[in-house]
């Protein structure tokens, strides 16, 4: 997993709450195990016509929001299934960050596992953040995860708290697998003794 530690890109406003995974990732795409592939299908039901053709009144249909890595929403972002689809989604699309004012449970727990960075801030620093969204492409939104900081335009910080059990991981590009090989010299020492002890369990059939 690819470490997050500061960010500064262009922020996509979404002035909407109860975004769900259905609207983030459509059922009929979780056709696949792949976590590659699916930032194409990301918002799809308000992205695209129903010929196939792109809304241009959706706003990652537009500059320069089409290059976006941030996304601002309004309350319970992620609610609905608890498909790891939608965080593969935002990922794959370049989505790194979502700032919102709460996150549902499940959402929030697999965009962490996934390296997304899921921000909470109350509803009316959202709203400040959204206005900053639409000034477009010149004026980029960083954070700093390190420093637990959100970095309007003209300068202002805006703290953040997080997990720190979570934050460690993040920064250092650690899901579930990285983990546990984190303590691989460890799980190699037991193999070894178990092995030398009880030779029959590793016996080929």
């Amino acid at each position: 997993m690819k470490a997050f530690t500061t960010l500064t890109g262009v922020a996509a406003p979404m002035p909407a709450a109860n975004i769900d995974t259905d609207k983030i990732i459509p059922a009929r795409f979780l056709k696949t195990i792949a976590r590659t592939g699916l930032g194409k299908s990301l918002f799809a039901n308000m992205r695209y016509n129903e010929d196939g053709t792109e809304n241009p009144d959706f706003v990652l249909n537009q500059e320069p929001y089409r290059r976006a890595e941030i996304l601002i929403a309004f309350d319970n972002f992620g609610c609905g299934s608890s498909r790891e689809h939608a965080p593969w989604a935002l990922l794959d699309f370049g989505i790194r960050c979502v700032i919102a004012p709460d996150f549902a449970d499940i959402f929030h727990s697999n965009s962490f596992k996934n390296g997304v960075l899921p921000v909470a801030l109350p509803r009316a620093v959202c709203e400040q953040l959204m206005e900053d969204a639409r000034m477009g492409g010149n004026a980029r939104l960083t954070v700093d995860l390190e420093r637990q900081v959100v970095v309007r335009p003209n300068g202002e910080e805006i703290p953040f708290q997080i997990d720190p059990f979570r934050r460690h991981l993040l920064l250092n590009g650690l899901d579930d697998i990285g983990q546990t090989l984190q303590h691989a010299p460890a799980i190699d020492g037991f193999e070894a003794k178990q092995r030398a002890a009880q030779p029959w369990l590793y016996a080929e059939a």
